[in-house]
């Protein structure tokens, strides 16, 4: 039986992450009722209790009772993470706390650390901790942190945070799949032409430079954020109910899918990159892939799997695009083929592309699109949804070892220069030399937005 956390407890309590993301999310959940239990940040900053609490007030917009009861529950650590005496003192603050969560909003070269001072400050024992991506930096130092993990906490305390399992249009992709009957024999080889996934972004790096420089847009959003939903999109239906059942059945799919070669990708850059503080000169980091995956399976054999990523594009929009075969005889003038469509983001949409009869004289037809579920934005942010979670023990949304090491062997061997760079606009869909990845007579599909027609 899964027990409630009884303290939270977060490192980078000062940094960027948890003035944007945390902090708005702990005061939501104090909102819902779901967080009362004391809230300790921890960093080394030479701050105080009331320098957390000011960076709480610049964080948070909207200063109501919920507020000011998060407030009451604020504690703060300061002190290095290499020194003992941090951690001695957390464990003072934490009082009689039996299941604390732990939250590592720091970068991963600091996990072994405040891992292992944890687990000698007894600030381990009954805990649970949630890490934040990147899950190491390719298949061998995602082992090695793993084994870190796991070295003072078991992979049921363990909960790896990726925001995009936690948005509203992702969980409903997968509740969609497996709630309606019509959709299921559709989704396989004998019905499926290609899948298609664009993840756009309208912006660049946004003085984020010398992150991008070591990570690139395949560790950045291909190998998490993206195959994960292509898990999503493709995976088997689980055999029983429960959590473990559907990650059971993602890793499943995560395992069928063929290591990617070089033939596989093909890496942007858009023009201007390199004038970015921080970034090199002679820089061959990618802010644009597109990469063709295979499955070995019997449900999707043959079938090409195509995801597109990119910075400076001309929309910000994420969409799953599954294109069915064209009818088997031409009775009617050619249209556009079937596609069913899901909207990530900005909002969630779930459609079908079909063809119509125009009205009047003669059998011409035209595009129309059966809209399926359409809504804004959703009101919960997705931080907010998970660390609900993790304080409840629930697992279902967040990465386990096996699927976060199953991604990193996909994309394993087209990390770093193993494929040239190819210069795009601003404002492009990116370097054409990506439409060679297409199968014979498709095209890369934009994602649509609220007005767009099929």
């Amino acid at each position: 039986m899964s027990h409630d956390s009884d303290a939270f407890v977060f490192f980078g309590a000062t940094g960027d992450l948890a003035h944007k993301k945390i902090f708005p999310s702990l005061h939501a959940l104090v909102r819902r009722g779901i967080l009362k239990v004391p809230v300790i940040g921890v960093a080394k900053a030479g701050w105080n209790l009331d320098d957390l609490k000011q960076r709480a007030h610049d964080s948070i917009a909207e200063h109501d009772d919920a507020y000011h009861q998060l407030l009451s529950l604020l504690r703060y650590v300061d002190g290095d993470y290499a020194d003992p005496e941090t951690f001695a003192a957390l464990k003072r603050e934490l009082g009689n706390a039996q299941r604390p969560l732990h939250y590592l909003a720091i970068p991963p070269s600091l996990f072994a650390t405040v891992v292992e001072a944890l687990q000698t400050a007894g600030c381990a024992d009954g805990a649970r901790v949630v890490v934040e991506k990147p899950f190491g930096h390719d298949l061998a130092s995602a082992e090695q942190l793993n084994q870190v993990l796991h070295a003072v906490f078991p992979e049921s305390s363990i909960f790896r945070i990726d925001h995009y399992l936690g948005k509203e249009p992702v969980e409903n992709l997968v509740y969609t799949r497996f709630a309606n009957t019509f959709l299921e024999p559709l989704l396989r080889r004998e019905h499926v032409h290609h899948v298609q996934i664009t993840m756009a972004e309208s912006f660049g790096v946004q003085g984020r430079g010398r992150f991008y420089e070591e990570a690139g847009a395949i560790r950045d959003v291909v190998q998490n954020h993206l195959l994960q939903v292509l898990a999503l999109t493709a995976m088997d239906p689980p055999a029983e109910r429960g959590e473990e059942a559907m990650r059971d059945e993602k890793v499943r799919f995560m395992r069928s899918l063929r290591t990617l070669t070089p033939q596989d990708v093909v890496r942007g850059q858009f023009v201007g990159y390199r004038d970015e503080e921080g970034v090199s000169e002679h820089s061959t980091v990618e802010t644009f892939v597109a990469v063709r995956l295979r499955v070995d399976s019997w449900r999707w054999a043959g079938v090409p799997f195509l995801i597109r990523a990119g910075k400076q594009l001309p929309v910000t929009a994420t969409e799953v695009v599954v294109q069915l075969t064209e009818p088997p005889q031409r009775v009617f003038d050619k249209g556009t083929p079937n596609r069913l469509r899901f909207q990530i983001g900005p909002d969630l949409r779930i459609s079908l592309d079909v063809r119509a009869k125009t009205p009047g004289e003669g059998m011409t037809g035209c595009d129309e699109s059966l809209v399926l579920d359409e809504r804004p934005h959703d009101e919960m942010e997705p931080y907010e949804r998970l660390l609900g979670d993790a304080m409840k023990g629930d697992q279902q949304l967040f990465a386990r070892q096996d699927t976060v090491e199953a991604a990193w062997r996909i994309v394993d061997g087209i990390l770093g220069d193993v494929t040239p760079i190819h210069f795009y606009e601003p404002g492009s869909w990116g370097p054409p030399e990506a439409d060679h990845l297409l199968p014979r007579g498709a095209k890369w599909l934009s994602p649509q937005l609220p007005g767009d027609q099929a």
